[in-house]
C-alpha cells in the first residue's frame, strides 16, 4: 500500500476478499473512488453505476460507512469506495 493511501491500522479490518461488487448509486450514476476511506479522503476518480470491482479483503468504519478497499476488474490501482455504494 503506497504512503498516499496508508489507513490507520487500529481502524482496519480484514474480511474475506476478492469479492466481485458492482457500483450502485441510486442518487446519482457514480460514486466517488478515493485513495482513502472516509469522506475526507481525497477523490481519484468517479466510478459510474454497473462497473465491476474486485474487493481486497479490507474494510475500514469511518465517517458513518463502511469503506472497503477494492480495484478495477483487471486492474492494479487500488481505491476505497464507501460500502453503500457497492452491491454486496
Amino acid at each position: 500500500m503506497s504512503e498516499m493511501n496508508k489507513v490507520d491500522i487500529d481502524e482496519l479490518e480484514e474480511v474475506a476478499g476478492g469479492k466481485i461488487v458492482t457500483v450502485t448509486n441510486n442518487a446519482i450514476n457514480y460514486a466517488n473512488a478515493r485513495f482513502t476511506p472516509g469522506l475526507n479522503g481525497k477523490v481519484v476518480s468517479k466510478i459510474y453505476n454497473g462497473t465491476k470491482l474486485k474487493t481486497t479483503g479490507r474494510r475500514v468504519k469511518k465517517d458513518g460507512y463502511v469503506w472497503y478497499e477494492a480495484s478495477l476488474l483487471g486492474g492494479t490501482d487500488i481505491i476505497w469506495i464507501a460500502g453503500n455504494l457497492i452491491g454486496l
